[in-house]
């Protein structure tokens, strides 16, 4: 823009005056895209449990699944060097080929504690998240202590919502918070990963 005008700056000039005003070059943080639908949802989400005391919040149940990479793909750091340090260990992140290894793992917690964590073999399908259900929770619901008036959280993933899940927590009276869509982090789970 100031080049339009016939101004010209240089690069080192807007650097220094861009870090006088605190602002930093930084790696844009990642968010849930918002459609109108969703907002809604939450603000529905936050109406309905606005009031609901200490009690329920202390009987919820939060879990999810993570997937932890041994040498994540995805990994990115910023490091200060000096000009021919690129290579040098402290400078680098370590890669190797196809991933190199990775575990996926359910858990839950409440106030009152951390579940177990338990490994899943391959990928996450119904099936595997449905027989977690039936091995685990009501094991890890004792463990933490829960009253009989408990409620679970999970997300929206379609694994979670399938018929075969909806079926086993119908017909094992487990009680459901209803999640809006879109809501990672509203999710004390995943605020804590």
């Amino acid at each position: 823009m100031l080049e339009e005008t016939g101004t010209k700056v240089s690069i080192s000039t807007v650097k220094r005056v861009l870090y006088q005003h605190n602002l930093k070059g930084r790696s844009a943080r990642k968010k849930p895209l918002l459609q109108n639908c969703h907002k809604k949802a939450r603000l529905r989400f936050a109406t309905a449990h606005r009031n609901k005391d200490h009690t329920f919040w202390r009987n919820s149940l939060w879990s999810d699944e993570t997937k932890i990479e041994l040498f994540g793909h995805n990994d990115h750091r910023y490091v200060w060097r000096e000009k021919g340090e690129a290579c040098r260990p402290k400078n680098t992140i370590p890669t190797v080929k196809h991933g190199g290894g990775r575990i996926m793992l359910w858990g839950c917690f409440a106030a009152g504690g951390t579940g177990a964590l338990h490994k899943i073999d391959g990928s996450m399908r119904v099936e595997n998240y449905a027989d977690i259900l039936k091995q685990h929770l009501k094991t890890q619901v004792r463990k933490i202590k829960l009253g009989r008036k408990w409620v679970f959280q999970m997300d929206n993933d379609p694994k979670h919502t399938s018929t075969v899940v909806g079926k086993w927590l119908k017909d094992n009276k487990v009680k459901v918070l209803e999640w809006p869509s879109q809501s990672p982090d509203l999710n004390l789970y995943e605020v804590n990963m």
